[in-house]
Formats: structure tokens, sequence, C-alpha cells
């Protein structure tokens, strides 16, 4: 028996009266397919005046005449993306090697600087 008794003894919650509100479950077979439908078709859907349907497993534009000049700019799109991922690598390579040639030269002048303060304090001491 402990000294204080149980402090948490939390009650039990009552059972659910229905596990659904739709009296869907009730019908016969044939009368749900009659309501709902055997086949329920693909999803689709109509964005910002495109018009998108999915198969397997993936949202594709529906084909018309709107989707061919679509896929003529999307392919017009991907054309000029990889024109300018190349023209960004190219650059990328050329700031690497501007930077490679700052830090040969400030690595130059560094060592150019100490000499010159080493024959200035030579020549300091000569006089």
């Amino acid at each position: 028996m402990p000294l204080f008794g149980n402090t948490f003894s939390p009650k039990k919650t009552p059972p659910r009266k229905s596990a659904s509100l739709s009296n869907l479950h009730n019908l016969d077979r044939s009368t749900r397919e009659v309501e709902l439908g055997l086949d329920y078709g693909t999803p689709s859907m109509n964005l910002a005046g495109q018009s998108l349907k999915f198969e397997n497993g993936h949202w594709v534009t529906e084909t018309g005449i709107s989707g061919s000049v679509d896929q003529r700019e999307a392919q017009r799109l991907r054309k000029r993306n990889q024109q300018l991922e190349e023209e960004n690598n190219l650059l990328q390579v050329k700031v690497d090697i501007l930077l490679d040639m700052f830090s040969e030269t400030t690595a130059e002048f560094q060592i150019m600087k100490k000499e010159l303060d080493e024959l200035k304090s030579v020549n300091r001491r000569r006089k």
C-alpha cells in the first residue's frame, strides 16, 4: 500500500458509439457499385489553366493543342537551362583559376616583402 495513495489513475474512455457515421457500409455490394461507380478513373485537376492527370505515379499534362505548345516551351527551357549550367561551370572554373593566381601573387608578395625588410635591417646595421 503506497504511503500517499495512487495519485495517477486516468479514467477509462467510454467506448465509441459508431465506427462510421456513413450508412454506406450497410449497403450490399451491387448497390454500392451503382452508388459509387465501379471505375473511379484517373485523378485529374486543373491548375492555372493547365490540365493535369495522375498516371503511373506521376502527374502529367493532358495532351492537346495547349499541351504540345507547352511541350515545345518546356523543351526550349530545358535547352536554355543546359546552356546556362555549362556557362556557370565555365565561370566557376575561371573564378577558381583567378583565386589560385591571386593566392600565388599574394604569397610571392609576402616573400618579397620579408626579403626587403631583411635587407633594410642589414643596411641599418651597417650604418
